[in-house]
């Protein structure tokens, strides 16, 4: 099976083009304020007409409400939602509203954590695996944190599912081998500084994933 990958938090049209030249599967835009990766819908439309029909548009939210999404789906033109902090029912009803493949991320830290996956068959399409952050962290994601990939060791997934959480060009080989990874998600690994995205780092993390 291929491996594919994700490259989330893109905010130019020259990262956005390396992403997509590099051979990504799907490009990810935020719609999050408090996220320096945060995207205005001005820019989330100007990036969204660059993406090819083979390349998917995922919108990153966390437990956003109705309008957010509706005004994220109309600018980016998204084909996937990734919804963060958001709780099954809610979940499937944003499912039910929008008809969009859903995925649903669960922050991982120890063994128990995988159980929230369980919670969310027949709500979501995918499950994404990604790093827990502190309580006190402002975002719950793209912060270069990794969980235990051996968390993952004998799990019985509930649902197709993607890894995420501190991956960068040096590890994601790793990662893939262990974990059994089909398609990986990566942010901050592939920036110079928080929320700048640097075109080699993509390049790089992408030849590292077809080289597997």
């Amino acid at each position: 099976m291929p491996i594919t990958a994700k490259i989330c938090g893109l905010s130019t049209a020259e990262t956005l083009d390396a992403a997509i030249m590099g051979g990504a599967s799907h490009v990810g835009f935020v719609f999050f304020p408090p996220s320096p990766r945060d995207l205005s819908r001005e820019r989330a439309a100007m990036l969204a007409a660059r993406v090819p029909r083979h390349v998917a548009r995922a919108g990153v939210f966390v437990d956003p409400d109705d309008a957010t999404i509706e005004s994220a789906i109309d600018a980016g033109r998204l084909d996937v939602l990734q919804l963060h902090k958001t709780t099954p029912t809610r979940l499937a009803a944003i499912k039910a509203r929008t008809g969009l493949e859903i995925w649903a991320a669960v922050a991982v830290k120890a063994r128990a954590d995988l159980n929230a996956a369980l919670t969310y068959s027949g709500a979501a399409d995918r499950i994404l695996y990604d790093a827990k952050t502190p309580d006190s962290a402002a975002l719950p994601g793209g912060m270069g944190i990794r969980f235990d990939w051996a968390l993952l060791e004998g799990f019985r997934h509930p649902l197709p599912w993607a890894l995420s959480g501190g991956l960068d060009p040096d590890n994601v080989v790793e990662a893939i081998r262990r974990t059994g990874a089909t398609l990986v998600d990566v942010s901050s690994g592939v920036e110079s500084a928080p929320g700048v995205k640097d075109e080699t780092k993509i390049a790089a993390f992408l030849r590292a994933v077809a080289s597997r």
